[in-house]
């Protein structure tokens, strides 16, 4: 049995190909009620498909009591490998990992000509990635991973390359499509066909691919870094969900709104009535987060344990979404309806905020906007540049 742990647009299609191959599926996602853990409980393979190296460990945390021993992880999600030896050291060593992220987006995922980049002893799952496309074995653990980002550090900023020619003809009076039918003669001729028109489907979103180029932009990158910053100030202006071309129409575009509002598709809806955050320039402002599941019910009534792990697993998400992390945080404002319960808090807390710890505030409130709800918590970030 193979158990598969996706979300987003890639997530689907993969998952039906592995039926549409003979095999017995279970599939867990956020919203469906089911747990991760029960999810993955008899599998004998596990493939999870994530968004980040944050999504990546919380739902493997959350699945480790369901793993059997002899099971092998396959990790398909783009991570990084310092984030696939984070890995490791989760899972425990009766469970064997492999990292093979892909190269391709949603049509070549619904195909199977994906190219798997395998890092590892794919001995046990070389036929099983085979449905998905391509295997190329790359190494050892972490070779995968390390060689997908490459491959994104060179594909994304060349990317952003074109759309500021286009900016730069823009500007001086040359012909968008003719000058897009000269680069169409030169090494850069497909990336440019692409950019032509962008794209209204998403196949990969600009903002995975902000996120690719910040595991990417090591030190001394700089074609890498400087694309990053692109496609950040892209992100911000409110294009994250929007396919990786429409960097075409910010570049040289008109100015970023001031305040951007962002929801994010992966973490369960607001009401309507507020956004998840809001970026104003380099600032993040993070709505009072408090603990409902994707149905809006309230998660865990009356656990301040259950909700507070609830909250910062959401919170990290949000800040993940915009290159930040809880290192960026500047003030933490936290809202309790029982003081007693702040020793409960400080234990879910200090495992995610480390070192030095932000400015904060903790006060004890009568009630909270729902009955149930024991703790709400908002932030300030300071994003990096």
């Amino acid at each position: 049995m193979i158990a598969f742990l996706g979300q987003g647009r890639m997530g689907v299609p993969m998952a039906r190909r592995l039926v549409e191959a003979g095999h017995k599926v279970t599939t867990w996602r956020r919203g469906t009620g089911v747990t991760a853990a029960e999810a993955v409980e008899g599998a004998e393979l596990v493939i999870s498909m994530l968004s980040d190296p944050a999504a990546v460990r919380e739902v493997l945390t959350a699945a480790l009591p369901g793993l059997r021993p002899g099971a092998t992880v396959v990790e398909m999600s783009t991570i990084g490998p310092e984030a696939v030896r984070e890995v490791r050291e989760l899972l425990p060593a009766s469970v064997a990992l492999v990292d093979a992220p892909v190269l391709g987006s949603v049509g070549p995922a619904a195909d199977g000509s994906l190219v798997v980049l395998a890092g590892g002893d794919v001995s046990g799952c070389r036929e099983v990635l085979s449905v998905f496309g391509g295997v190329r074995e790359t190494g050892p653990l972490g070779s995968g991973a390390a060689m997908k980002i490459a491959v994104m550090s060179a594909i994304v900023p060349a990317q952003v390359l074109v759309a500021e020619t286009l900016a730069y003809g823009a500007a001086h009076g040359v012909d968008r499509d003719a000058l897009l039918d000269v680069l169409a003669g030169t090494p850069l001729g497909q990336v440019a066909e692409r950019l032509r028109t962008p794209a209204a489907e998403t196949r990969y979103s600009l903002g995975l691919a902000a996120k690719d180029l910040e595991l990417a932009a090591w030190e001394g990158a700089s074609m890498a870094t400087a694309a990053r910053r692109r496609l950040q100030e892209a992100r911000a202006a409110g294009l994250g969900e929007r396919d990786l071309t429409a960097v075409a129409e910010h570049v040289g575009g008109a100015p970023a709104a001031r305040a951007v509002p962002l929801n994010l598709s992966t973490i369960p809806a607001t009401n309507g009535a507020y956004s998840h955050a809001v970026r104003v320039g380099d600032m993040l402002y993070v709505s009072g987060q408090a603990a409902f599941d994707e149905q809006g019910h309230v998660v865990a009534p009356g656990s301040l344990k259950d909700q507070a792990e609830h909250i910062f697993a959401v919170t990290t998400r949000i800040l993940a979404d915009q290159g930040a992390t809880w290192q960026d945080v500047a003030f933490i404002r936290t809202y309790l309806t029982d003081m007693d319960d702040i020793l409960q808090l400080r234990d879910v807390r200090n495992r995610y905020v480390t070192g030095t710890p932000p400015a904060s505030t903790t006060v004890e409130v009568s009630k909270l906007f729902r009955p149930g709800l024991v703790m709400e918590m908002d932030l300030i970030v300071a994003l990096p540049r």
